[in-house]
């Protein structure tokens, strides 16, 4: 018998036995339970688990959080319930029948842009790098960049441009691959679609409200714009449904004899005919549209208020999941201004609620079974990961999870009233200063520091005056 066998069977026990499973599966570190009737699992006795970290719920999905052995403890916890292994898209398409429409849609949402965070994150930090070295005059009296002094690193600075105008300026390819994929339609074909949105024949994107002459296609009877959609999101995403939708409708009428034919022709034909003349120009407008109110809303008079507001509430966001609309909006913002003041707040949220269980282990420090939570839960949320400080330890007191988002919401006004913007899409946490551009990040650190301090002297606070579900433990 394992170290895991026990705790397993208890939450067999307590999440209503092998009956009331309809998936599950997990993450990096938390188990993810598609319930047949949510109200039998005993939150509080699950919690009492000696494994267990937290419960919470999100996406229609119970998910309970374990840690790094969460591996493990699935593998010996699927056996003893006699359910076999699930994908992660299988849950979420399980989760998707607890949820209501808009929930739906922001999972949707969420599905597309998901598997693109990675590259987002590191073509974010790889522009970050080539600004620093790039933009910032550290040399000779404050005269020179370090790619003027050094031939090393001016092509360090130009080869790491192949890379970062690969994830930006190509991510419609990304977009309408990940569609395609979450729509059940052929990547490839989403792959296809997306290059011809950013093709090199095309007047690229950037360059078209500087061109004296737009280049175009002309049939006689007709004539279409060769512009491109580099770095559009909105555009692509209507591309990619487009196909999605006549791939799929054109499998159901197709004899199979000639479907591998017949179906992606006139599949991809007539999307691209359609996104050049009609899906691009309109999703263009709607993006500059969204992406003008945000940034027009974040640099003026108000934007304090803005910001105080989305930092205040962007970690319960996090709770509905209703932040993962903000990815679709700093890519947008990245397009059209060539930077994002929205995600420097992300950052900063991230940083705060870290910053509350960092006061929680002062607080407790005596506690050596609650540290073996939060210590690794501090690391991971400064690290960007706040599902273990959040759920684990923040939401479980309450009074810390108040105190990060008060904190969260100062350092947002420092940060939005000081003009801070980022290359991109970062690391959430601490390393998220690297994504910041070179002349901001002075100010964005004053602005860690502000999410680090108040939450922390505030956590501490609201302990002593015993706000919330406890106050200091004195074990």
């Amino acid at each position: 018998m394992s170290k895991y066998t026990q705790p397993a069977q208890e939450l067999l026990e307590h999440i209503g036995g092998s009956d009331n499973i309809s998936v599950v599966t997990h993450c990096a570190t938390r188990m993810r339970f598609v319930l047949k009737d949510p109200k039998k699992a005993n939150v509080e006795k699950i919690e009492a688990i000696s494994l267990v970290k937290g419960t919470f719920t999100q996406a229609g999905q119970f998910q309970v959080i374990v840690g790094n052995e969460v591996s493990s403890f699935y593998n010996e916890f699927t056996k003893i319930a006699g359910v076999s292994d699930t994908s992660k898209d299988e849950a979420k398409e399980a989760a998707k029948q607890n949820m209501n429409f808009l929930q739906r849609m922001i999972a949707h949402l969420a599905d597309i842009f998901t598997p693109l965070i990675p590259a987002i994150v590191v073509g974010g930090l790889i522009l970050g790098f080539r600004n620093v070295i790039g933009d910032i005059k550290m040399f000779e009296d404050g005269t020179k960049t370090l790619v003027e002094i050094s031939q090393f690193w001016a092509g360090t600075h130009a080869f790491l441009w192949l890379i970062g105008e690969a994830i930006f300026h190509f991510l419609p390819v990304g977009i309408t691959w990940a569609v395609a994929r979450k729509m059940g339609a052929t990547p490839i074909l989403g792959i296809v679609l997306g290059i011809t949105l950013v093709s090199p024949q095309l007047l690229n994107a950037y360059g078209v409200a500087d061109a004296t002459e737009i280049p175009f296609w002309d049939f006689g009877f007709a004539q279409i714009d060769m512009i491109g959609y580099q770095a559009q999101v909105i555009p692509a995403i209507f591309a990619g449904l487009l196909l999605s939708y006549l791939e799929l409708q054109l499998r159901k009428i197709v004899p199979n004899a000639v479907s591998m034919i017949v179906v992606p022709f006139f599949a991809l034909v007539p999307t691209v005919l359609i996104a050049h003349t009609v899906l691009g120009p309109i999703g263009w407008q709607i993006g500059a549209f969204i992406s003008d109110i945000v940034y027009s809303g974040l640099t003026s008079a108000f934007g304090w208020l803005f910001a105080a507001v989305f930092g205040f509430a962007y970690a319960p966001l996090v709770i509905t999941g209703l932040h993962h609309m903000t990815n679709a909006i700093d890519l947008q913002l990245m397009s059209e201004f060539h930077g994002t003041n929205l995600w420097p707040m992300i950052a900063l949220s991230n940083i705060a609620q870290g910053s509350a269980v960092l006061a929680m282990i002062y607080i407790n420090r005596k506690n050596e079974e609650e540290k073996q939570v939060s210590i690794p839960a501090t690391i991971s949320c400064y690290l960007g990961v706040t599902e273990p400080a959040m759920f684990g330890i923040n939401l479980k007191y309450g009074f810390p999870f108040l105190a990060a988002m008060i904190g969260s919401a100062v350092a947002a006004v420092i940060s939005v009233g000081s003009n801070v913007m980022a290359n991109s899409i970062g690391v959430g946490g601490l390393p998220g200063i690297l994504s910041i551009q070179p002349q901001h990040m002075a100010t964005f650190a004053i602005a860690m520091v502000v999410a680090i301090v108040i939450p922390f002297i505030l956590t501490i606070i609201f302990a002593r005056a015993n706000v919330g579900k406890i106050s200091f433990n004195r074990k």
